[in-house]
């Protein structure tokens, strides 16, 4: 259990916390949730021990396990594989214990231990949750300063998910993932044992994972049950009663002191009104739940264009002519497009958008734009890299030279920065605001192309959920790279799924793709790299997918048996329980012989699972 009992927190003078108490039960899957600057990273690093509270009190079982993502990522020498394996540090210290005690009575008890911990499939877990990730095997034996940050944020995620601490904390852990990852990473998160609280503005994660939402707000944090649309509605219902409860302490306030004002003079009912004046000096008001007045997204119309704006012709592009990363493309944007990309980070999406947005060429074929065409190209380097000594009024001035500056502020307005909010350092600013003072710099001319890359990384839920009604109002066309398939869902009304080298419409909707993707259902004609006449077998058949899903659960069910096979020898080995009746009476000497042998079968099985999960992968892609 989990006791948040009367805590307070402050930084820098400001309260964060405020008395803030709850009490989560062992095993609890709660969502933390809350507007961007309310405190949920300074309540989860106050769990850890790293933020000591200045009053109030965190309480845990003493051995509780925890785990948190660190603010670095991983680097070095040392590959995912082994940086995921060395994060269960027990393990790492039996094994190699195991390897030079000379004690049979420690020996016995330190294989009782490896056994009693699933330390022998160790190597199959942590491959499982990294190819889960997006690292395939030739990724899971590079070294990690070959990647970039966003990846090595993926390898601390699958090291904390192998440690399998008591209390899972996670902080975004979405931030850094493709929409399959994200799926990926939900089903593994379903399946938890322990305790978990997730800081998460993932609608779908939070109505598909957590079984409780935390919500912070005011300082205050509240216990709601289920998952985010059950938040919804009990806040809805929790509104409703408190603005009739506001309603009827008004009117009740307002008939005390009238009655004082009537009666203060007179002295046959001085005591009367006395006493009500101090009752009505100690009630409590009743505060009506508050939104954002700020919270603002609103996108200039463009001028009208004849379609297309776009056309690509067979086109090729990459960062090398001669080894371009995306061919054979072959699209047409037109005004009133609204498309979301699919497809695994690396694939290509963001290549795609460069080249759409201009900052890219084509090393093949042609492509085409209106002249008069504008782009409004978003992404997360833009947000980064805000000049901190800057005020949104500065930025926004220069990048609109020769308007006036009734205009300049006009189009700060339209993303919540009035008044004094646009003339806040940069510095001083939230992630969520950096988020909105960037899309209002790169729609400043309308726009008629809005391309998005990742646009939510830095949003809270009701930002995101203002930022798709901006969206739907407005009048351009745009391109949408996202892993928040709800706003996907939302927003975009064609698919175009970036993979095998090219980009092709997917004809079914988002709902279609994650059971694709699941492999909850059957491809559809040419979906994905294949289709008709693609030169990878023509049309993608039932049986094909069912010879392939069938290679895959029997190289899983081979690794478990070999698995089981292998802690039946460790506790022969051991000497610990009744041993299997074929193992009784062998020597140390032929159960060694025999776990080599074992492990040798674990690892080609192992490989073989790997091996046909990735061809499963690519067919369904």
């Amino acid at each position: 259990m989990l006791t948040i009992q009367g805590l307070t927190v402050r930084l820098g003078g400001r309260t964060i916390l405020d008395r803030a108490s709850a009490t989560i039960q062992p095993g609890s899957k709660v969502g933390l949730i809350g507007r961007n600057g309310a405190g949920k990273s300074t309540l989860m690093k106050a769990i850890i021990g790293e933020l000591e509270p200045d009053d109030g009190a965190i309480e845990m079982p003493k051995r509780t396990r925890l785990g948190y993502i660190a603010q670095s990522a991983p680097a070095g020498a040392a590959t995912p594989f082994e940086t995921v394996l060395a994060a269960d540090t027990e393990r790492a210290a039996l094994m190699a214990e195991a390897e030079s005690c000379e004690d049979p009575d420690r020996l016995g008890a330190v294989y009782d231990r490896l056994i009693a911990i699933d330390a022998y499939t160790a190597d199959a877990r942590a491959a499982r949750i990294l190819i889960g990730l997006g690292f395939d095997e030739a990724m899971q034996a590079m070294p990690l300063d070959s990647f970039s940050g966003g990846w090595k944020m993926r390898v601390a995620l699958a090291s904390l998910l192998f440690s399998a601490p008591d209390l899972l904390l996670l902080d975004e852990p979405s931030n850094h993932l493709d929409l399959e990852a994200t799926l990926w990473l939900e089903s593994f998160l379903q399946s938890y044992p322990g305790t978990m609280v997730v800081i998460s503005h993932e609608r779908d994660l939070l109505n598909n994972v957590v079984d409780t939402i935390l919500h912070l707000q005011g300082g205050k944090i509240a216990l709601y049950a289920g998952g985010y649309d059950a938040f919804e509605r009990q806040r809805a219902e929790r509104a409703a009663q408190m603005a009739a409860a506001k309603m009827a302490q008004d009117a009740q306030r307002k008939k005390l002191a009238d009655y004082v004002a009537r009666n203060s003079a007179r002295a046959s009912t001085a005591k009367q009104a006395q006493s009500r004046a101090k009752m009505l000096a100690k009630m409590q008001p009743v505060t009506a739940m508050m939104e954002d007045p700020t919270l603002s997204f609103g996108f200039p119309d463009p001028d009208e264009l004849r379609p297309p704006l776009i056309t690509l012709d067979l086109a090729a592009t990459g960062y090398s002519a001669e080894k371009p990363i995306l061919r054979r493309l072959n699209l047409r944007i037109d005004p009133d497009d609204r498309i979301a990309m699919l497809g695994r980070n690396g694939n290509g999406k963001t290549t795609l958008a460069r080249l759409l947005a201009g900052q890219l060429a084509t090393s093949e074929g042609g492509m085409t734009a209106s002249g008069k065409l504008k782009i409004g190209y978003f992404t997360q380097y833009q947000v980064e890299e805000l000049p901190s000594d800057s005020t949104p009024l500065e930025l926004m001035t220069r990048a609109m030279p020769g308007k006036t500056p009734a205009a300049v502020r006009a189009q700060l307005g339209r993303f919540g920065f009035s008044g004094p909010r646009a003339e806040s350092k940069t510095a001083t600013l939230s992630g969520g605001e950096r988020a909105r003072l960037a899309l209002a710099l790169v729609t400043r001319d309308a726009p008629h192309l809005l391309i998005l890359d990742e646009p939510t990384n830095h949003l809270d839920v009701d930002a995101r959920e203002a930022l798709v009604q901006a969206l739907n109002d407005y009048a351009g066309a745009v391109i949408l790279i996202s892993h928040d398939r709800h706003m996907v869902e939302l927003t975009a009304d064609r698919l175009v799924l970036v993979d095998g080298g090219t980009a092709k419409d997917y004809p079914g909707s988002i709902e279609d793709y994650i059971d694709f993707v699941l492999g909850r259902n059957q491809p559809k004609g040419d979906a994905g790299k294949g289709g008709k006449g693609s030169g990878k077998g023509g049309t993608k058949s039932r049986e094909d997918m069912k010879a392939l899903q069938k290679a895959v659960s029997e190289a899983e069910s081979a690794v478990g048996k070999a698995e089981a096979r292998l802690a039946a020898i460790d506790a022969a080995l051991a000497g610990t329980g009744k041993p299997a009746a074929d193992l009784a009476g062998l020597g140390m000497a032929e159960l060694g012989r025999q776990r080599r042998e074992v492990a040798d079968q674990l690892a080609a099985a192992e490989a073989r699972w790997i091996e046909a999960g990735e061809k499963l992968d690519a067919f369904m892609n």
